[in-house]
């Protein structure tokens, strides 16, 4: 009877507990979707790789060497390859996140106006800062490959789209938009590097991709941009390919506390520094600009000085690649040949031994947000963002707590279906 009694009771008192556990439910639905107001209205990103979301599919996605276009790309959080070339978000996914964003468009994946309500990327996978035609006149053989001037073309387009008749129309917004220019640059340096172009040489081109960035910068302050984000390089010596091919039985090739390359490293910082130079002049003939530099190299660093500050236990090995030190092999790549995938990804530094794995970039950018990698700080220059203020909990806490909030509708669901079948 006792057993009977409680079926009974539980026949009723069930549907009110699973009632209370779906108003749970839906209060932390309602709390994920009740976050502040954006920061920013939009944010438009220019570059290649490292900051590309989805438009190299559109270009090239027929093209069954690239790997980046089917999984093991993408797995750690959109669990599909989503054309981004690492394992999970972004840079940009996380900055856009931390505005209040949704993560930004790909230019290519949109058709009307709407699409583009919070703004469009125009990065591209492999893309330049400078055209081909560059490279052909210095003698470097290069093919056709995207540049940061398509990459413009396609901006002044979109303008077309969404002020259509009257592009003046388009000042106000732009004006209050968020505009990364890159990361971008880098290509000019690994395409020569991977071909063997003497260093000497590639060392030659870097006034030009300085200058192709500032000429850019300047054509948007000319648009109507008010707020830029113009990333540096990352510190080459410390990317796995890199340390695989140029690999030296000389100690002092590398640096001690990273055991990164010193002598690329010192390549981005010489880079790094003429692109400070170059912002600073323009700061000063654009008073009422706010150009920020991202320091992606001293952000980056610190994950490779500091390793475990971000749960990363290999920061110079690729999760996926062809094994090896350095988790890769000329023999073998990420999604090519026989190629090998990490079970954690968030322990290692790289993704494919190129490209940053989320875990990676996810510190490069709390370093940025935080302002503490950003000249001027990103905190106090886009000054009505709480977010940004309130970062002392960081982008860790965002994390974790979307981490327990979808922990807490998994087990609303658990209990659901529990009680439901117990009924």
């Amino acid at each position: 009877m006792a057993s009977s009694a409680s079926g009974r009771g539980g026949g009723f008192l069930l549907p009110a507990a699973v009632a209370a556990f779906v108003v749970l439910a839906a209060a932390v639905v309602q709390a994920r979707g009740s976050s502040a107001a954006p920061c920013v209205p939009r944010v438009f990103s220019f570059g290649d790789s490292l900051a590309d979301t989805g438009n190299f599919p559109f270009l090239y996605g027929n093209d069954s060497r690239e790997p980046a276009l089917r999984p093991p790309y993408g797995e750690t959080f959109f669990r599909r390859a989503t054309g981004r070339f690492s394992d999970g978000r972004l840079i940009v996914d996380f900055i856009a996140d931390t505005m209040g964003l949704p993560f930004v468009r790909p230019y290519l994946s949109g058709r009307t106006a709407e699409d583009f309500a919070s703004g469009a990327n125009f990065a591209v996978g492999g893309a330049m800062a400078l055209g081909p035609d560059f490279f052909r006149g210095r003698g470097v053989p290069m093919g056709d490959r995207m540049h940061l001037g398509i990459e413009m073309k396609w901006f002044h387009d979109l303008l077309d789209l969404l002020c259509p008749g009257n592009r003046t129309d388009c000042m106000g917004m732009i004006n209050q938009s968020l505009i990364l220019v890159g990361e971008i640059g880098g290509n000019d340096y690994n395409i020569p590097l991977l071909s063997r172009v003497p260093f000497e040489k590639i060392r030659t081109f870097t006034p030009s991709v300085v200058n192709k960035i500032s000429s850019t910068i300047t054509e948007l302050i000319g648009l109507g941009a008010k707020t830029l984000l113009v990333p540096g390089n990352l510190p080459i010596g410390c990317v796995p390919n890199y340390l695989m091919i140029f690999k030296s039985d000389k100690k002092e090739d590398y640096e001690p506390e990273t055991g990164c390359l010193r002598w690329m490293n010192e390549f981005s910082e010489y880079h790094n520094r003429l692109l400070v130079d170059e912002l600073e002049k323009l700061r000063k003939l654009h008073s009422g600009v706010s150009i920020i530099y991202a320091d992606y190299y001293g952000a980056a660093m610190e994950v490779y000085r500091s390793p475990k500050q971000f749960g990363i236990e290999h920061p110079l090995e690729a999760c996926c690649g062809g094994g090896g030190p350095y988790g890769v092999s000329m023999i073998a790549r990420c999604g090519y040949g026989e190629y090998k995938v990490c079970d954690e990804p968030q322990k290692y530094g790289s993704w494919d031994g190129f490209h940053p794995s989320e875990s990676a970039y996810k510190g490069i950018a709390i370093g940025l947000l935080r302002g503490t990698y950003t000249q001027p700080s990103i905190a106090t220059t886009i000054s009505s963002c709480p977010q940004l203020i309130e970062l002392g909990s960081s982008i860790e806490y965002k994390n974790c707590s979307t981490v327990l909030h979808m922990k807490i509708v998994a087990q609303v669901i658990g209990w659901l279906l529990f009680f439901l079948h117990s009924i």
